[in-house]
């Protein structure tokens, strides 16, 4: 979810049949986080749509009604005390990165972030000293885009394709989405992002790895709601 899903499939994720399950829930609970925080706080499935879609993903997966409602419950018990803070960094390898968390306790969520980088060789640094490297951007990926599809969303306002992502203005997110779906196109996701400017060229599959397992770490903890990295590998 967070800023290195093209670089999944290079890992072999191995565990147990509950192992991954957990791993599931963990990244369609943080779906319906981000739901909420995009639908501007909402935590009303009717009228928030996109949570509506990350709640009905919940369920594809068969994640029970109580933990979803459980989720929703503690975001509500939480959002009065609730802040975002934005975490820069260099990972191993000099690969930048970027963490948003929403935490009721920065000093707590920094001493974690800090933690997780010194233990993967990686430093925390002060603001801007990262930010400067990423642009903010629209993703919306879809099951497939051949150069008619395209050339349609070039229409509709796409600025850029990655594979089968389009990339749009951050400010033209949710109109670029309510236009694909009008005109019958449903995406398979579509997020804010940070994408880099000018990533780091990774010489092996094995730095890959290190900085995935990095991205990872961190999206593990609970107050983390995103993670960015720049790089790339060839």
């Amino acid at each position: 979810m967070s800023g290195h899903s093209k670089w999944a499939n290079i890992k072999n994720r191995k565990g147990a049949q509950d192992k991954r399950r957990s791993e599931t829930f963990t990244k369609v609970s943080k779906n319906i986080l981000t739901a909420i925080r995009l639908g501007g706080g909402s935590s009303d499935p009717e009228v928030n749509l996109q949570l509506k879609t990350a709640i009905d993903k919940a369920k594809e997966v068969n994640m029970p009604k109580e933990n979803i409602q459980r989720l929703l419950d503690r975001f509500e018990e939480r959002k009065g005390n609730l802040v975002t803070v934005m975490l820069e960094g260099y990972g191993p390898f000099g690969v930048p990165m970027i963490i948003e968390a929403e935490t009721d306790n920065k000093n707590r969520i920094l001493s974690e972030i800090k933690l997780i980088f010194r233990n993967f060789g990686g430093t925390l640094g002060e603001a801007n000293s990262v930010m400067y490297q990423f642009e903010r951007v629209g993703e919306i990926e879809f099951e497939s885009l051949d150069e008619e599809k395209q050339l349609s969303l070039i229409d509709m306002g796409a600025i850029d394709f990655d594979g089968n992502v389009a990339l749009v203005e951050a400010i033209s997110l949710n109109d670029f989405v309510a236009k694909v779906k009008n005109v019958g196109l449903e995406p398979n996701r579509y997020e804010l992002v940070y994408r880099a400017k000018n990533p780091i060229e990774l010489a092996s599959e094995e730095e890959v790895n290190k900085i995935l397992d990095l991205a990872d770490e961190l999206e593990a903890n609970d107050d983390v709601v995103g993670v960015w990295s720049g790089f790339e590998y060839n």
